[in-house]
């Protein structure tokens, strides 16, 4: 395993842990600039990293109670759909569209998770953790939020397939602005959405075959992303909801200024 293997893992592992997304976006670019993999297996890659990443990344979080289950699990499998049918749409758009599009709304994402930040807004008083959606003694139904959630995981959904790339950008905002889930609620439930995106998009891949993967450079550098999500969980302990967006908001920024000189002048050109 190259020795390169393990500031990198940590980086992800970091982002992921403390901030709920950052992981697919950041190892893409590494497996294949870096460690020189191919696009498609870098992306096949990344999907087992991130997800073994986000799957043993809950545990410290679910003891922090900053992960909804309930409405976590029902987000990961209403977004399967809207996944599908976004992968079906890109395929009619160029990818320097694509790329300029995700980088606009990455920016505009920013803009609004920096504004809410400085509101020192505590809106997750409404949809926490511990509040389910639907009981069943008394039987009752918060439609308007159900109504929300199905229609937050399935617009998230076709925006990562259209997109393509990893949902954590576009899933944390929507658990904060769209359900009104606090900022470390958001975080500790969206790595579980992703460890459900990353399974649903390795069984598909599946079913075409994956090719030849480099199992001993993914593995070490799950087992490092792993270390380094433990530490962004200790971050994410230490710091307020209001630091956490506005680390949230310079990371999608700057994610957004490089996808931005990669893709615009392909675009003009």
């Amino acid at each position: 395993m190259p020795l390169t293997v393990i500031p990198l893992g940590l980086l992800i592992g970091i982002a992921l842990g403390a901030l709920g997304g950052g992981g697919s976006i950041l190892a893409v670019p590494a497996l294949v600039h870096v460690l020189g993999q191919d696009p498609v297996t870098a992306t096949t890659s990344s999907l087992i990293i991130v997800g073994i990443t986000s799957l043993l990344s809950l545990p410290a979080h679910h003891r922090a109670k900053r992960v909804s289950f309930g409405q976590g699990v029902t987000f990961g499998l209403l977004g399967t759909a809207g996944s599908f049918a976004g992968s079906a749409a890109s395929r009619a758009v160029p990818g320097e569209v694509l790329m300029t599009v995700f980088a606009v709304l990455m920016v505009v994402v920013a803009v609004l998770m920096l504004r809410r930040s400085r509101r020192g807004s505590s809106a997750g008083d409404d949809a926490g953790p511990d509040e389910p959606i639907l009981t069943l003694h008394p039987l009752a139904c918060a439609c308007p939020r159900l109504l929300k959630l199905v229609v937050a995981a399935t617009l998230v959904g076709l925006l990562t397939g259209f997109l393509g790339v990893g949902g954590g950008f576009v899933l944390v905002p929507a658990l904060v602005l769209v359900l009104g889930f606090t900022m470390p609620v958001a975080v500790g439930t969206s790595l579980l959405v992703i460890a459900i995106n990353s399974a649903t998009a390795l069984a598909a891949r599946a079913q075409q075959g994956v090719g030849d993967l480099d199992w001993p450079l993914i593995l070490g550098f799950a087992a490092v992303a792993v270390v380094g999500s433990l530490i962004g969980s200790r971050i994410a302990d230490r710091l307020p909801a209001g630091r956490l967006s506005q680390g949230f908001a310079v990371l999608v920024l700057g994610i957004a200024a490089f996808t931005a000189v990669q893709s615009v002048p392909a675009l003009l050109a």
